[in-house]
């Protein structure tokens, strides 16, 4: 993995941020969590380096929680073609790597849980921050925030939410406690590493 030029070595307990996608569930994800970093992230998971094997520990739509390789979380499947989404690797700060060991523990007990749709966070399945975040609940290396589904440029709510949740046939959960990946990558335990290349 490449970025400018420079290898990228990543180790267990990295975090990787998938830029958002074409889909409408990715885009509206996006539209509603912006930061002042300005990031783009849809999707995140967490490194885990077996040998000369690199698999991501993650939640996804397509499998629910799960360990997959580094090439499926960077090449997912989009309407049965697999292409490219451009990824960010970030790594804890020194001072927060001791948890990554116990954290790495948790994610494997809660693969193979279904993905969480309704965003509203239970014990029984999982979405891809919440999923990172109860990862590493038991140090609070990440918070939880009030939610909001609403365009961060008109305060309204955005159209691709208010058709998602008809179509669940519940209230959009604004308010609620939970998390997302763009306000994830703006924690300041982390630190980039770079975006790796298409290689």
């Amino acid at each position: 993995m490449l970025l400018m030029g420079q290898k990228i070595t990543l180790k267990t307990g990295d975090i990787l941020f998938r830029e958002r996608s074409t889909n409408a569930l990715s885009e509206a994800i996006d539209n509603v969590t912006q930061t002042k970093e300005a990031t783009h992230y849809s999707h995140m998971g967490m490194v885990e380096v077996e040998g000369d094997s690199i698999f991501v520990l993650h939640a996804a739509p397509e499998c629910g929680s799960a360990r997959v390789s580094l090439e499926a979380f960077t090449h997912p499947k989009d309407d049965t073609v697999k292409v490219y989404r451009r990824v960010t690797a970030y790594r804890l700060k020194k001072a927060y790597r001791k948890y990554i060991t116990e954290a790495l523990e948790k994610a494997k007990l809660m693969t193979g849980k279904p993905y969480n749709y309704s965003y509203v966070m239970n014990d029984s399945s999982y979405y891809c921050s919440d999923f990172v975040y109860r990862s590493f609940e038991k140090d609070s290396i990440f918070k939880l925030n009030p939610m909001t589904f609403k365009n961060t440029k008109t305060g309204e709510f955005h159209q691709g939410w208010i058709d998602f949740y008809k179509k669940l046939g519940m209230d959009i959960p604004e308010g609620k406690p939970g998390c997302n990946p763009n306000g994830m990558a703006a924690n300041p335990k982390l630190k980039i590493l770079g975006v790796l290349s298409d290689d």
